[in-house]
């Protein structure tokens, strides 16, 4: 893996994260997704909320624990899948929800090793809370070719 494809990043407030969810939603195109890793609490939801509102999601974006899965219309026409894997014991029965990640926008909070197979290209971002306060260190990974160079994708957090 290229150093271009890992960025490390402090993002300083929830309203950093949720901005740098919205750089990151303008760039996701059908068949894109996301991996969020982070204790409870890490922003992981704030991220995707950032998200959603760059891929233009309509409705509230709220974690879904307890569904596994919200799926949001957007202005493109593309679902955008909210999905939290924290309850599910195996890649099976993320494939048993019956997602078409090819052809959605999809993020996955708690993915790590539930994503093997599903595209071609994606973004897993692993999220630090255990700074001051607010606080988090983000270690973003792109896989595949659309992911190589994250500065230059996203720019610095403002």
């Amino acid at each position: 893996m290229s150093e271009t494809n890992v960025w490390d990043l402090t993002v300083l407030s929830p309203d950093q994260m949720h901005e740098l969810g919205i750089r990151i939603g303008n760039i996701l195109e059908k068949g894109d997704l996301v991996v969020l890793n982070g204790e409870l609490g890490a922003g992981k939801t704030t991220l995707t909320r950032g998200i959603g509102e760059g891929v233009k999601a309509k409705g509230n974006i709220s974690s879904p624990t307890f569904l596994i899965a919200r799926t949001h219309d957007t202005d493109s026409g593309i679902s955008f899948n909210h999905m939290d894997a924290y309850r599910l014991s195996s890649p099976q029965e993320l494939d048993d929800i019956d997602v078409d990640f090819r052809n959605s926008i999809s993020v996955i909070e708690w993915g790590r090793g539930f994503t093997e197979g599903l595209v071609d290209s994606w973004l897993e971002i692993d999220i630090d809370r255990s700074l001051e306060d607010d606080v988090r260190q983000l270690r973003i990974v792109g896989f595949g070719k659309k992911f190589t160079n994250l500065k230059q994708l996203f720019g610095e957090p403002k």
